[in-house]
């Protein structure tokens, strides 16, 4: 088996090289878009280390790593062409982990069932899918919470 066997290997190994590139190549062709979503947070705003949010959150153990965000977003409906956008208050990170911020408004209080939850904050948990969840700060009440979501099969 002297000279069929080592093109025998070298066969099988170019194969399997050659199908590991094709599935990595596969994969980065239909990612979501969401999951490169660094290349969006480029355009964030400057950390403003005056405000009190980031303050906070820096007192509590994390860091700020991208100021305010917004993301615009192009609706079609029946034809016509609507404009709206999305705004991110902050992005934190801690442990390696990063988390999305949003803070607390008056104008806007946060119903605490699981629809209100997620009728406000799973949008941003779907839009940046690598982030480890949602920070909710609650500078007033001096609370910051985390929140996760999880999809069952049920």
């Amino acid at each position: 088996m002297g000279k069929y066997g080592d093109w025998l290997i070298m066969l099988i190994a170019s194969s399997v090289i050659i199908y590991w590139l094709y599935r990595m190549f596969y994969r980065w062709l239909h990612e979501p878009p969401g999951v490169n979503s660094k290349l969006l947070l480029s355009e964030a705003e400057d950390v403003n280390d005056e405000d009190e949010n980031v303050r906070y959150l820096e007192g509590n153990g994390y860091e700020v790593t991208h100021g305010k965000y917004r993301v615009p977003i192009t609706i079609d409906l029946d034809g016509e062409e609507l404009h709206s956008r999305l705004f991110i208050d902050m992005i934190a990170e801690r442990d390696g982990k990063h988390y999305i911020v949003k803070t607390a408004r008056d104008r806007m209080p946060m119903d605490w069932t699981g629809s209100g939850v997620r009728d406000r904050l799973l949008v941003y948990a779907l839009l940046f899918p690598e982030c480890e969840g949602v920070l909710f700060v609650d500078q007033r009440e001096r609370t910051i919470r985390t929140i996760t979501f999880q999809f069952s099969d049920k």
